[in-house]
């Protein structure tokens, strides 16, 4: 996922730092995220479902507000109202470069933004709030005593996460005075609403008000034991997800032809987490699935692994050429699977010195059915007629080319 830091001006003329996470493949649409009140761009669960959007062709841009992060201006200035035009800004920066945002993400008061900043922006085709408050002054419950420093004052410290920022009464009163029913009533686009009912930090009851104030097409996602921040990387794969597959209904993004040469088109398989070995595994512009290794390997289990991949196409030709013979010869077969496995593990394959090993795959075959014994011996020969058998059991050629950056060149 190639990924290009950039900066533009925000409300106020402050340099606000930003990334803009591209497909590796064609770009069908942009999205712009914001994140959470004082966190920043680079949360783990912002640069997860940058990457997902991304392997979809969906380009993110998510960047730091005002006095956060990498920005340039001071915290203590800023205001809900503030947050809102920043990403005003940041949606005028992407129109300028021909890529004007069909999608609005927003984490937690970053949530609260998107559906006030959605106003007036003609491009946005849907909205997503996770964890996201109804009423913006629920931020204010963090401040705890420091509210009567605050209005005594105008000012104080006030210690957010294990970190100091300044809070002034002008953003408790900007964000007391703010209502967002008539935005969201107004929103011009779909909306989805994600939320944890264990949320500590923000109440489940936002979700619902959220979603009943909203018109239709509206949809709510429960983001099962996830904490607000989604630390586990579990619950943020499942939000990118369910991000993904929604969005595409309401994008209406483009279908893409397969590249020149590669009729069934192209697999991609993108490193999903550099700290240990997620990947995203795209097929086209439509079919996504994940690969990882085992907790014991140092992966964290999201997805089968690369043998288990193998073992799938085996069992999923198995079965395809079995259904496909009888299906011809008229045969009763009502129900076919297949049992696949593999006598080696992946991750101990891939140590230096392990024991050279021969690669064997055991399957076992259900037929369902008023079949005779005949006509069981047959489809059991057939099994072995299927296309990847022969390739496994033939050896297959590999060529390997090192992609010219510049070019992208896959051919």
């Amino acid at each position: 996922m190639p990924t290009e830091r950039i900066t533009f001006s925000g409300h106020d003329g402050s340099t606000l730092a930003a990334r803009l996470d591209l497909p590796d493949g064609p770009h069908l649409g942009t999205a712009l995220f914001a994140h959470c009140f004082t966190c920043s761009k680079d949360i783990p669960a912002a640069r997860r479902i940058a990457s997902r959007l991304a392997a979809s062709g969906i380009a993110v841009l998510r960047f730091d507000f005002t006095g956060l992060g990498h920005s340039e201006g001071e915290f203590a200035n800023t205001t809900f109202t503030s947050n809102v035009a920043d990403l005003r800004a940041a949606c005028a920066y992407l129109d300028q470069r021909g890529m004007s945002p069909g999608l609005l993400i927003g984490h937690s008061l970053g949530g609260a933004a998107v559906l006030k900043a959605s106003e007036g922006m003609d491009s946005v085709r849907a909205v997503v709030t996770i964890g996201a408050p109804f009423d913006p002054e629920h931020v204010t419950h963090n401040f705890g005593q420091s509210l009567d420093d605050i209005a005594r004052d105008g000012r104080a410290l006030v210690n957010l996460g294990g970190r100091p920022f300044t809070i002034t009464r002008d953003f408790v009163e900007d964000v007391k005075a703010e209502n967002l029913a008539e935005p969201i009533r107004n929103l011009g686009g779909a909306l989805l609403v994600m939320h944890a009912p264990r949320d500590a930090t923000v109440g489940i009851e936002n979700a619902e008000a959220i979603f009943k104030a909203a018109k239709h097409p509206k949809s709510f996602v429960t983001l099962d034991n996830a904490d607000h921040l989604m630390t586990d990387g579990n619950d943020a794969e499942y939000a990118a997800e369910v991000i993904a597959a929604w969005s595409n209904r309401y994008l209406k993004l483009p279908k893409l032809a397969a590249p020149i040469g590669a009729p069934e088109g192209v697999v991609r398989v993108a490193e999903a987490d550099k700290n240990g070995f997620l990947q995203d595994v795209t097929h086209g512009p439509t079919h996504h699935a994940l690969a990882d290794e085992p907790i014991a390997y140092g992966g964290t289990n999201q997805g089968m692994s690369p043998y288990g991949f193998l073992s799938a196409g085996l069992g999923a030709c198995t079965s395809m050429t079995i259904r496909m013979y009888a299906r011809r010869k008229g045969w009763p077969l009502e129900h076919v699977y297949v049992d696949v496995t593999h006598d080696k593990v992946h991750g101990q394959d891939a140590e230096p010195g392990a024991a050279q090993k021969v690669d064997q795959f055991v399957r076992h075959i259900f037929l369902a059915g008023p079949l005779t014994a005949d006509q069981r011996s047959k489809l059991l020969d057939i099994a072995d007629r299927c296309p990847v058998h022969r390739t496994l059991e033939g050896g297959a050629s590999v060529k390997t080319k090192l992609v010219d950056e510049a070019s992208k060149d896959v051919a």
